[in-house]
């Protein structure tokens, strides 16, 4: 997530469906340069796949541009959660009810709400297929799908949520859970996962860690605890600087890391969680836990899985510096489920949001997009109750500063900004449509220094 354009992460919204007339099922889907138009129920001149973070703030950017009668939500969830905020809910700083709205309060007023589920896309008739058959027309599609946790993939999951001591940041339903585990903490490994797939904020499964670390020496239990980071992955962070700062932060506070160790089980009646060695094909290790925190594997939603949008992995295939669609110049894409090769985070998300309204905004006038998307994305790796290491960088994995300082050191103003500021900027800037990303800013600190 991000400092001034950071901290917002996966949402949900929505639920509503206009129940479309057995006649208008039947019609065919036109072309977007036919002058027939559908019915008024059935079509919409921007339609928007998903009502998270990305979903949301485009409805809102559209509105304005060809008014809220003329777009269209897909979501079928009653509730958006800010969960960026999740980190700190499992660590106990947070409560779960203050990440979430009634998707009802979130979407732009006058935008209709369609509550169903996607269930295929057919991009060269500009119709998307929803569940019990109904269909939906559109002249320009904007997909914002976010990404689909499988816990499923790990053996023992997700039913071994039913037993103490092990949590998950990931959801509603389990992360409570991680903060009850970490209260009845008593002594032993401690153990914080990272998969072999890719995951919305790369960074909240190791700032959890430092949290819980925090928590222990404060409750005096941290002399009981072996604290560990088993990570699929060979390094702590993508980007140097900020992997250099964690990793003093690893040793100052003797905190264990195992590379390459992937989640592959979890024995919750047992309190084991057995991990192949990915450097070696077919081994694997058994760990003890006392405490058990589980990023699950993450993927693109089935739905987008061998769709005509998307590329070979099921993510959607558009444009790395417009973020229009490679084969369908009136399909988007924005966030968590594109193959944009930047991290998934919600400050991605407000970066992109500001590019892709001028990308449909010259589309719309059939011009060409001109104005380019860098990658920017931001984590702020909370390193404690009170600090925080603010990465922000680009597609090229080269920081990308807002301020003026070296934003590599642990700070309690950003700190603060991720606990207190950016939650505000979220609900009240990004989701309606008003903030995208700190470029501004970081333009304005960089122009007062000289």
């Amino acid at each position: 997530m991000s400092a001034v354009g950071a901290v917002f992460s996966c949402s949900y919204l929505h639920s509503g469906v206009w129940l479309l007339k057995p006649g208008m099922q039947k019609m065919s889907c036109f072309s977007l340069h036919t002058a027939a138009r559908c019915a008024a129920k059935d079509y919409y001149e921007v339609l928007v796949l998903g009502g998270g973070a990305g979903g949301i703030t485009m409805s809102a950017r559209m509105k304005r541009k060809v008014g809220a009668e003329n777009v269209a939500v897909v979501e079928p969830s009653k509730t958006h959660y800010y969960q960026p905020m999740w980190t700190l809910v499992g660590g106990g700083a947070k409560q779960l009810a203050a990440s979430a709205r009634p998707t009802g309060r979130v979407m732009p007023t006058g935008v209709e709400w369609i509550k169903s589920q996607v269930a295929a896309l057919d991009p060269d008739k500009n119709c998307v297929w929803l569940e019990n058959d109904m269909r939906v027309f559109y002249k320009y599609l904007i997909i914002a799908l976010g990404i689909s946790l499988h816990y499923e993939k790990i053996k023992g999951l997700p039913e071994g949520f039913n037993h103490p001591k092990i949590g998950s940041n990931y959801s509603a339903q389990t992360v409570e859970k991680t903060w009850r585990a970490l209260q009845d903490f008593k002594e032993g490994n401690a153990i914080f996962t990272f998969p072999n797939t890719p995951v919305k904020c790369a960074g909240a499964p190791q700032k959890i860690m430092y949290l819980s670390d925090a928590y222990l020496r404060k409750t005096g239990k941290r002399s009981k605890a072996n604290i560990m980071y088993n990570t699929s992955l060979g390094v702590i962070f993508a980007v140097k600087k900020y992997a250099d700062a964690l990793l003093e932060v690893i040793k100052d506070r003797n905190l264990a890391v195992n590379y390459k160790h992937n989640l592959i089980e979890v024995r919750a009646d047992k309190q084991e969680a057995v991990f192949e060695n990915l450097d070696k094909p077919g081994e694997t290790e058994v760990y003890q836990y006392e405490m058990l925190h589980v990023t699950p594997p993450m993927g693109p939603p089935a739905v987008l899985i061998n769709s005509p949008v998307s590329d070979a992995s099921g993510w959607v295939d558009v444009d790395k510096e417009t973020l229009q669609h490679k084969k369908y110049p009136n399909v988007f894409g924005i966030g968590d489920c594109t193959n944009l090769p930047t991290s998934k985070t919600a400050a991605a998300v407000a970066a992109q949001s500001g590019v892709l309204d001028k990308t449909i905004s010259l589309v719309m006038k059939k011009e060409l997009p001109v104005k380019k998307y860098d990658g920017y994305t931001s984590c702020p790796l909370v390193t404690g109750y009170n600090k925080v290491i603010l990465a922000e960088f680009d597609y090229n994995a080269q920081p990308l500063e807002t301020f003026p300082i070296d934003q590599s050191k642990e700070r309690t103003t950003m700190y603060h900004m991720k606990a207190d500021m950016m939650p505000l900027l979220y609900w009240n800037a990004l989701l309606k449509g008003y903030w995208g990303g700190p470029a501004p800013l970081r333009k304005l600190m960089h122009l007062g220094l000289k």
